[in-house]
């Protein structure tokens, strides 16, 4: 880990017992690794009961989103075994469990379909997790109908922000740009987005997360 951190730019992560995670220009170790130096586009992630403990991440498909959700998840994960992190700066507050809900897969033998593994996977998050975990959700419902997705992907959100035990600190990756409005109703609640440029019919993705939603 120390020859890692010397040759990689690593910083020392400030742990504390305060209910916060702020992470100033973090990269992901294993995607910056293979990259050129200097190439990965680092961000920003803050999440407390100031800021707001759930983030909202919406943008295009291959713009980021997977990697900036891993990324966050892999930064917290180094820090509490002893690492050194791949960021300018990190302050995270003690974590009691990392939950990630991400990707597809099903269980066919024994009869649990795609959507079924994703709703029981979830299921066990909402029942497990605490105020001090953090809780990483990529694309909750899109296995079954838009429109129940979409209401599947709304429930979950309202129910980790209003359920007293919960109220996570979470990371949501999402293509129900509905959900951004969340926000407005819910003062835990942010909006972030993969940032692009867009001239004319060329689409560029900047790889860079900046506040608010994804107008599509």
């Amino acid at each position: 880990l120390a020859e890692i951190a010397a040759t990689r730019g690593y910083v020392r992560p400030e742990l504390c017992d305060e209910d916060i995670l702020r992470i100033e220009a973090g990269r992901h170790p294993i995607v910056d690794a293979e990259l050129p130096r200097g190439a990965f586009i680092p961000n920003d992630t803050t999440l407390s009961e100031d800021d707001g403990r759930i983030a909202i991440l919406t943008g295009p498909n291959m713009a980021g989103k997977s990697t900036y959700l891993r990324q966050v998840a892999l930064i917290v994960l180094l820090a509490q075994i002893g690492s050194f992190v791949p960021a300018e700066r990190a302050r995270i507050g003690v974590v009691d469990r990392i939950f990630t809900r991400i990707g597809a897969q099903d269980d066919l033998a024994s009869g649990q379909s795609t959507f079924m593994v994703e709703m029981l996977e979830t299921a066990s998050i909402l029942n497990h997790a605490s105020e001090r975990s953090l809780v990483v959700l990529d694309e909750i419902g899109r296995g079954t109908s838009t429109y129940d997705g979409l209401a599947i992907a709304t429930a979950i959100v309202e129910y980790i922000h209003n359920t007293p035990r919960l109220c996570s600190k979470t990371l949501f990756a999402t293509h129900y740009h509905e959900l951004t409005s969340l926000a407005e109703i819910l003062p835990r609640v942010r909006n972030y987005r993969l940032d692009v440029l867009e001239a004319g019919d060329n689409v560029t993705f900047l790889h860079r997360v900046v506040p608010g939603g994804a107008d599509r």
